[in-house]
């Protein structure tokens, strides 16, 4: 672990919690979900500093939230005393890039699908990828980008793809994380881990897929083992949760598998991290803190993209409302 101490946050921990007011907390998601249109919803967005996207396209919506994205991870890496915690959330766009490239076999069009917001410009991954020279892309990721490409190859099968970079991301995420000044993140990276691997558990006995398939899918490193996940189908997915932190999860998990709607669990799943992150509300300063900031600002865009997109759609308050995730503020 890192040697910085909890006191060199101090700084950041301070304007963080001076800028946690202008988050899109829960009064202010009711406020959109309660908006008569998406205009009306999306004026709510401008009290937290969001450009104004009235009658904005859905693709300059995205091109408003990757920018607010970019903006606050750069701030972060201004501020933050360990910058491998922006390093950290910066790997989740790295891979997206990644299932991007290895899905369209980096065809013309892709670019638009692609995130500014990892350690890799995109341009400089798709040369990577055309030319099949790694040398400016970190060597985890080539090694998984170059796997995924043979398993595609190989297979025809971009979900066999996709599973090996889910499996080097968290691998990558652990080893950053493990570099920190606490375990905090880890223990969040551990957590993710086994939402992960329960999501994939509960999909495979849903759709009456074989125990191989959850094999191949199933993540090392959560807090249950890749084994024991892989009993589910001897014992089930409430069983091999049950005295663990997500217990309610695999409760829900366990109806879904049977057919039941897989909302009221997926919710329940995405509820979990944010409850796990609401202890650094009880921290004064270290980097749980900046943790806790960075990734309430991600979900903070989850939130309202989804908001913004149900209005558009047409749906009401009520199934708003049944979609929405509970908010870090």
């Amino acid at each position: 672990m890192s040697k910085v101490k909890s006191t060199e946050y101090l700084f950041l921990s301070t304007y963080i919690r001076a800028r946690e007011n202008a988050l899109l907390g829960e009064k202010r998601l009711e406020q959109m979900v309660e908006a008569a249109d998406f205009d009306e919803a999306a004026k709510v967005l401008t009290e937290c500093g969001f450009e104004d996207l009235s009658g904005a396209s859905d693709a300059r919506m995205e091109e408003v939230f990757s920018a607010r994205r970019a903006a606050f991870l750069e701030e972060m890496e201004k501020f933050c005393p360990e910058k491998q915690i922006v390093t950290a959330f910066r790997l989740r766009y790295d891979y997206h890039n990644a299932k991007v490239l290895v899905k369209g076999e980096g065809g013309d069009g892709q670019q638009r699908l692609l995130s500014g917001c990892g350690r890799v410009a995109p341009g400089v991954l798709e040369q990577a990828y055309r030319e099949d020279v790694w040398t400016e892309v970190p060597q985890p990721l080539a090694a998984a980008i170059r796997e995924a490409r043979t398993t595609l190859a190989r297979t025809a099968n971009p979900q066999l793809a996709d599973m090996g970079l889910d499996k080097a991301y968290f691998a990558e995420m652990l080893a950053v994380t493990g570099t920190l000044s606490t375990d905090f993140y880890t223990k969040y990276v551990r957590l993710s881990i086994d939402i992960a691997n329960l999501r994939s558990a509960v999909r495979c006995i849903r759709g009456h897929m074989d125990e191989g398939l959850l094999r191949t899918a199933v993540i090392d490193g959560g807090n249950v083992s890749a084994e024991s996940v892989c009993r589910v189908y001897a014992d089930g997915v409430g069983e091999i949760f049950h005295d663990h932190a997500l217990a309610r999860c695999a409760e829900l998990g366990a109806q879904a598998a049977q057919g039941a709607p897989l909302a009221d669990f997926e919710r329940e799943c995405d509820n979990a991290l944010t409850g796990y992150l609401t202890a650094a509300k009880r921290v004064s300063f270290g980097p749980e803190v900046a943790v806790a900031y960075v990734a309430s600002l991600e979900a903070e865009i989850t939130a309202a993209r989804m908001i913004l997109q149900g209005k558009r759609g047409g749906l009401g308050p009520d199934a708003l409302r049944e979609r929405l995730r509970v908010s870090y503020v």
